[in-house]
C-alpha cells in the first residue's frame, strides 16, 4: 500500500473515533449559534460508537445546544453526559430550552445513560424543569450516577427532581429492571427539609444508593430525620456526606439508628453539622456495635466535648481498617486535645487523628443553646394523651394510678412503699420501653428516695432492676438515649433541651453503682459513664463517696 493511502487511511481512522470519548473540557468555548459549534458538531456525527462526552467548562447558548442535539440523535451507544459548568454567563431563561434540546436527543437515540452531570450549572428549579422529563424516562431508566451539585436547585427544584426519580424508579420497575442509582451529589443547592423530605422518600423508594453527598443543603433535624429513614433502604451505602447541615440531637439520633442497620459504610462526614455531645454518644454507640469497615469519620465543629470526644474514639478505636477520625473545632480544650492524642498513641494509631489546630476550646456549661432548644413545661407525670419519643414515633401515654400519679409527683420512700407488691407492675403499665428519656426520668424518681433501711432499699434495688433488665432487653430500648438523659441530669453531660434541674442526692449514684454490676447492664454504657465520671466528676462533689464507690464499679464492669 502507497505511503499516501496510508496516511488517507490513518486520517479516515482518526476521524471515526471508535470508541472514543470526545471531550472538550475546560477549552472556555463560547458556543452561541450554528456557526461556532458546527466543528463540535461534525466530530460527534463521524465518532462511531461515542459513549462519552464532556463539555463543561465551555458556555452553550440555546441555537448551539439544538446544533449539538441534532447530532447526538444517532449516538445510541452514549452513556456518559459531563455536562457540568456549561451555561457560565447565560441568561437563566436561556437554560431550560438548551437542556430540553439535549435531553430530547438522547430520548430520540434509544440511548441508556449510566452517567449525567450537571453540576455547577446555576440553573435553579427551571434547570431541573428542563431535564424532569429526561429524568422521567427509558433513557434514564440504567442512571448510575446523577451529579447536581451547586445548582441553586432550591426546595422547588429538589421536589421536582424527586418526584423525577421516583416516577423513572415506577417506569423502570415496570419496564423489568428497576432504577438502580449508585451515586447522588446534590451538595449546596438549598433544599432545605422540604427538599431534602421530598428526595428522602425517592431514595428509599430506589433502595440502590452507595454514595450520597449533599452537603451546605440548609437541612436541619426534620430532613436529617427523613433522610436517615431512606437510608436505612439502601443496604450497599458506602459514602454518606452531609457536611455543614444542622443535625442538634434530634437528627444525629435518627442518623445513629439509621447506620445500626448498614455495614459497608466507609466514609462518614458529618462535619460541620452541629452533631453536639449527646449526638456524638448515639452515632458512638452506632460505630461501637457496626460499620466494620469504616475508613473515615468526621464529626469536626459540631459543639462535641472532650468526654463525648473519647467516646467516639473508643468506639471506633478498633476498627482496623479505620484510617481518618477529623474531630477538629470541637470544645476540647488543651487537656482534652491531649487527652485525644495520649489515647491514640496509646492504642500506637496516633496516625489516625487528624488536626485539632482549631479547637474552639472547653465548652461553657452554662451557655445556653439558641436553636432546637425545647422547653419542657410537663409536670412529670402521667396523663392521657400523645407526646413524641427523641426520634418522632408517638409515646404511649396513659392514666396513671392516684398512688402512682402522687409518687412520680412528689416522690417518697412512703410513697413508694405503699404502692404495694405490685408497684413494678404498675410502673410498667405506664412505661413506654421505647421512651428512653422518660426512663431515665423515672429511674431518678425511683433513687431519689433511696435510704438505707432495708425495706426501702431492698424495694428500690429490686424495682430498678426489673425494670432496667426488661428496658435492656428490648430490642426498641435506645440505651444510649437513657444512658445520656441519666448524665445530663446528673450534671455529667450538657444537654440540648432545656430541663428542670436534678438535686443529685446520693442514691442516685448508690443505685446506679448497683445496677452496674449486674448482668443486665451493658458494659459499653459502663464505658461511657466511667469516661464522663473520671472527665466531668467535679459536679458530684457533694457526693464524693458515692461517686467514687460508682467509679470503682465502673472500672470493675469494663475490665470484668
Amino acid at each position: 500500500m502507497a505511503s499516501q493511502d496510508i496516511a488517507q487511511l490513518t486520517e479516515a481512522l482518526a476521524k471515526t473515533h471508535v470508541g472514543e470519548e470526545l471531550s472538550y473540557r475546560g477549552q472556555g468555548l463560547k458556543l452561541d449559534d450554528k456557526q461556532s459549534v458546527e466543528g463540535i458538531a461534525r466530530e460527534i456525527e463521524q465518532c462511531k460508537y461515542l459513549k462519552a462526552l464532556r463539555l463543561e467548562g465551555n458556555t452553550i447558548g440555546v441555537e448551539a445546544a439544538r446544533v449539538i442535539a441534532k447530532a447526538l440523535e444517532s449516538k445510541k451507544e452514549l452513556q456518559r453526559c459531563h455536562w457540568s459548568d456549561m451555561f457560565t454567563g447565560r441568561l437563566r431563561s436561556e437554560i431550560p430550552p438548551a437542556l430540553k434540546s439535549l435531553g430530547n436527543a438522547l430520548m430520540t437515540s434509544g440511548t441508556r445513560l449510566t452517567e449525567l452531570d450537571l453540576s455547577d450549572n446555576a440553573f435553579g428549579p427551571d434547570g431541573i424543569k428542563g431535564i424532569e422529563v429526561l429524568l422521567k424516562s427509558p433513557a434514564c431508566h440504567t442512571l448510575q450516577e446523577l451529579r447536581l451539585n451547586n445548582c441553586g436547585m432550591g426546595i422547588g427544584g429538589g421536589i421536582i427532581l424527586a418526584s423525577a426519580l421516583a416516577e423513572c424508579y415506577k417506569q423502570s420497575s415496570v419496564a423489568g429492571s428497576p432504577l438502580k442509582l449508585k451515586v447522588f451529589i446534590a451538595g449546596r443547592n438549598r433544599l432545605e427539609n422540604d427538599g431534602a423530605i421530598a428526595l428522602a422518600h425517592s431514595f428509599q423508594m430506589i433502595g440502590s444508593l452507595e454514595e450520597v453527598h449533599m452537603p451546605q443543603n440548609g437541612i436541619n433535624h426534620p430532613g436529617i430525620t427523613a433522610l436517615a429513614t431512606a437510608m436505612q433502604h439502601s443496604l450497599n451505602l458506602r459514602v454518606l456526606n452531609l457536611n455543614d447541615n444542622t443535625f442538634t440531637k434530634r437528627g444525629a439520633v435518627a442518623m445513629a439508628q439509621a447506620l445500626r442497620h448498614l455495614r459497608n459504610v466507609q466514609v462518614i462526614n458529618f462535619g460541620d453539622c452541629l452533631v453536639r455531645s449527646e449526638g456524638a454518644i448515639a452515632i458512638a454507640a452506632a460505630l461501637r456495635e457496626g460499620l466494620p469497615i469504616l475508613k473515615e469519620l468526621n464529626l469536626s465543629f459540631g459543639e462535641i466535648s472532650e468526654a463525648a470526644a473519647l467516646v467516639v474514639a473508643t468506639a471506633v478505636r478498633d476498627k482496623a481498617d479505620l484510617q481518618k477520625l477529623d474531630l477538629n473545632g470541637n470544645c476540647l480544650g488543651e487537656d482534652g486535645c491531649e487527652a485525644l492524642k495520649e489515647f491514640w498513641e496509646s492504642v500506637n494509631r496516633a496516625d489516625v487523628l487528624g488536626s485539632l489546630s482549631d479547637d474552639e476550646g472547653e465548652l461553657d456549661e452554662e451557655e445556653e443553646d439558641d436553636e432546637d432548644t425545647e422547653e419542657d413545661d410537663e409536670e412529670q407525670n402521667c396523663v392521657n394523651g400523645t407526646k413524641e419519643n427523641i426520634d418522632g414515633s408517638p409515646a404511649k401515654v396513659t392514666l396513671c394510678s392516684p398512688g402512682l400519679l402522687s409518687f412520680l409527683h412528689s416522690p417518697t420512700s412512703e410513697k413508694l412503699l405503699n404502692l404495694g407488691a405490685k408497684r413494678t407492675q404498675l410502673i410498667e403499665q405506664q412505661l413506654d420501653f421505647s421512651d428512653a428519656t422518660k426512663m431515665a426520668e423515672v429511674f431518678l424518681q425511683i433513687t431519689s428516695v433511696y435510704k438505707e433501711e432495708a425495706e426501702v432499699k431492698q424495694v428500690v434495688f429490686e424495682t430498678v432492676d426489673t425494670l432496667l433488665r426488661k428496658a435492656f432487653s428490648s430490642p426498641h430500648f435506645q440505651s444510649y438515649i437513657f444512658v445520656s438523659s441519666l448524665m445530663v441530669n446528673l450534671g455529667l453531660l450538657k444537654g440540648e433541651e432545656k430541663m428542670k434541674k436534678v438535686c443529685v442526692l446520693p442514691g442516685h449514684l448508690i443505685v446506679l453503682e448497683h445496677c452496674v454490676g449486674q448482668d443486665y447492664f451493658p458494659v459499653d454504657l459502663a464505658d461511657v459513664l466511667e469516661i464522663f465520671l473520671t472527665r466531668n466528676g467535679k459536679v458530684l462533689e457533694s457526693c464524693s463517696s458515692a461517686r467514687d464507690a460508682l467509679k470503682t464499679a465502673l472500672e470493675k464492669r469494663i475490665t470484668a
